[in-house]
């Protein structure tokens, strides 16, 4: 049953403005409404809702990722936009912050305003 259905992303922020800021400014998701329960942003037919509270602790891990075809014309298209890519000390790829797995895969991370953690992905 939820295969048939669109997935919806949930992220915090303490500021609204910040966070349309980057993700229509920078990633360039569509704004669709903002109300008193979130700022809804759309992207590739999905939507993401981000909440916003006064304060909390952005998780260390990812919270939202995407798959990719071309990482790293992804993340130099980050790049462009403003985006700083992770530095993580495991990462072979320093100069563009991209990590390949032992399968081979590839991993790009970066944070948003507010420091949640997301991602890009290529798998073989």
């Amino acid at each position: 049953m939820l295969a048939s259905g669109k997935m919806v992303g949930f992220v915090l922020t303490k500021d609204y403005d910040q966070a349309r800021a980057f993700y229509e400014g920078k990633l360039g998701f569509e704004f669709v409404s903002q109300d008193q329960f979130a700022l809804a942003m759309k992207v590739g037919g999905h939507f993401v809702r981000i909440s916003k509270v006064p304060n909390f602790t952005p998780l260390r891990s990812t919270v939202l990722g995407w798959e990719v075809e071309n990482i790293e014309a992804v993340v130099a298209w980050l790049k462009q936009r403003g985006v700083a890519m992770e530095k993580y000390p495991f990462i072979q790829d320093p100069e563009r912050g991209i990590w390949t797995t032992p399968n081979g895969d590839k991993v790009a991370w970066f944070k948003d305003a507010d420091g949640n953690v997301l991602s890009v992905s290529q798998h073989q």
